[in-house]
């Protein structure tokens, strides 16, 4: 039997409701607006597109959008300065600097620059420690996208066996502490790992996000596991055209699997979900903190 196919456009839309309902709330309750600023250094074609979809997205939700659009000659103290004024801004309550930065930048010392109340990416050390350690913190969009997606399938996680093949900061580490909040046991798995296909095969619950086209493929799967594929990789086909495909052989792992994610529609849509759902989050934290 084929697996059931995880709607992730769908989700995303269903959480972008309930974030546009708390925002009428905060309106109504607090007279406040939450506003999110993206801040895009350079003209690279991929994040101008992404960042199009999450202004147009931020809009809909009823928040304000503050775009920064700036040349890719920005040296990193210009960039510092405009992230010092965006800290300081009451009308912002979520700062986002679109990755990757031009080479002049050095990507820490932005990351480490937003004020860690604002870091609607999760990517603060301070927000990173927090989440290690099991406390409240803003949390890395997709990572959380990955949590409510597999949650759609099975809303209890608890004692599944979860694998986690990769390990980036931006997404297996961050899902790892997730999973393990779930009261999942975890593996992370990587390039180095032994048997991968063997370790892959006792997880109930697989999140790929490794970066390699279609690595995981269907007899690395147990039987029912639901299947998060959190990559996207541009493959050139036989005809020549290419095609957006995941980390996981979708056609393969779909027979064996419980339920799986596409690609696209499945992690990607989450993602700016989760961080119109950040900023709202950030927005209530900061107007608690001066009440």
């Amino acid at each position: 039997m084929a697996a059931r196919v995880i709607d992730g456009k769908a989700i995303a839309a269903e959480v972008r409701r309930s974030v546009a309902a708390e925002v009428e709330q905060l309106k109504n309750e607090k007279g406040v607006t939450p506003g999110l600023a993206v801040v895009l250094v350079g003209d690279d074609p991929a994040s101008q597109v992404y960042v199009r979809n999450k202004a147009r997205q931020t809009t809909e939700a009823g928040m304000r959008s503050f775009e920064h659009r700036l040349p890719a000659s920005t040296s990193e103290a210009e960039l510092l300065s405009l992230i010092d004024d965006l800290n300081r801004s009451k009308d912002v309550h979520g700062i986002l600097v679109q990755l990757p930065l031009p080479p002049q930048i050095d990507t820490r010392k932005v990351i480490e620059a937003i004020d860690p109340a604002k870091d609607v990416d999760g990517f603060h050390p301070i927000n990173v420690g927090r989440l290690s350690a099991g406390e409240r913190s803003l949390v890395p969009c997709t990572p959380a996208g990955c949590i409510i997606l597999a949650k759609s399938v099975q809303p209890e996680l608890r004692g599944l066996e979860a694998v986690v093949i990769g390990r980036s900061n931006i997404v297996g580490k961050p899902v790892a502490q997730l999973l393990l909040r779930e009261d999942c046991t975890v593996t992370i798995a990587h390039s180095r790992t032994r048997d991968l296909p063997g370790v892959v095969r006792r997880a109930d619950l697989v999140i790929a996000a490794v970066g390699r086209p279609e690595m995981v493929r269907g007899d690395w799967i147990k039987p029912g596991a639901i299947v998060i594929d959190v990559g996207i990789n541009r493959v050139e086909g036989p005809d020549g055209k290419s095609r957006l495909v995941g980390d996981v052989a979708y056609e393969e792992v779909a027979q064996v699997a419980g339920a799986i994610t596409p690609v696209p529609g499945g992690v990607g849509p989450m993602t700016i979900a989760c961080l119109l759902k950040n900023t709202v989050e950030a927005a209530r934290d900061q107007i608690a903190s001066t009440e």
